[in-house]
């Protein structure tokens, strides 16, 4: 007898600091291909609040069941606009999730500085953005030199104060989590990576890439991201 065909969630990627929607996108061809519905929110990083309102204006668009999925700053933002009862899993990138009444900052400031942190420039008034060479050698240092290149010319500025913006429910607490920790990380701490991925319980992958393995090793990344789906999909 033949088993019903699953209805699947839909899967809403959450960027990072620094960037935008667009660098998902090796991940996202993979996850349409296996005929999941996909969506990419467009951050405004200007601060926590203000990701996690454009965060909830794409779950609001969404009939059914969702996993929700942050690189990076971005598990911030779905550690707390994951509240929403749509989502149903969280899938966390080389991601910085904190708990309630923690913030970004906190976390960061609990280990050693990697390398890349030394590479955050201040524009004097409180915008930060990484500088080129730190694109090269620290943050997508897998990848080819013109396309880290491309994404130091393309970033957006962030905030300083956005280290300081706290969580005040962590979505993770009550949902099934994954976590992707990028071995070698060098503006991320792999050793905060992986407490955090222990102090969420989640199913842990690790993989031998940058920061950006969502560009370096997309397959690896779509095929956790499927996992979360699988074990959310329902028969119907």
């Amino acid at each position: 007898m033949t088993a019903p065909p699953k209805t699947l969630p839909t899967v809403v990627l959450v960027h990072g600091a620094w960037a935008d929607g667009s660098s998902w996108r090796l991940v996202v061809p993979l996850l349409l291909d296996k005929g999941i519905p996909v969506v990419a929110v467009q951050n405004p990083t200007t601060s926590l609040a203000a990701d996690v309102e454009a965060t909830r204006l794409a779950l609001d668009a969404i009939e059914g069941p969702v996993v929700l999925v942050g690189h990076s700053w971005g598990g911030a933002v779905i550690t707390q606009a994951g509240n929403d009862p749509k989502v149903k899993a969280l899938v966390f990138v080389a991601a910085l999730p904190p708990k309630a009444d923690e913030s970004v900052g906190d976390l960061v400031g609990s280990h050693p500085s990697p390398p890349g942190l030394s590479q955050i420039i201040d524009d004097g008034r409180g915008m930060l953005k990484l500088s080129p060479e730190g694109w090269v050698r620290d943050v997508a240092q897998d990848i080819p030199e013109q396309d880290a290149r491309v994404l130091a010319v393309v970033q957006p500025p962030l905030p300083a104060s956005t280290f300081g913006d706290r969580i005040t429910e962590a979505a993770w607490a009550t949902r099934p989590n994954w976590f992707i920790v990028s071995a070698a990380d060098r503006v991320v701490s792999i050793e905060l990576q992986r407490e955090l991925a222990a102090r969420l319980n989640a199913r842990t992958t690790e993989l031998n890439s940058s920061h950006l393995s969502i560009l370096s090793q997309p397959r690896a990344v779509a095929d956790v991201i499927v996992e979360a789906v699988d074990s959310v999909a329902v028969a119907g």
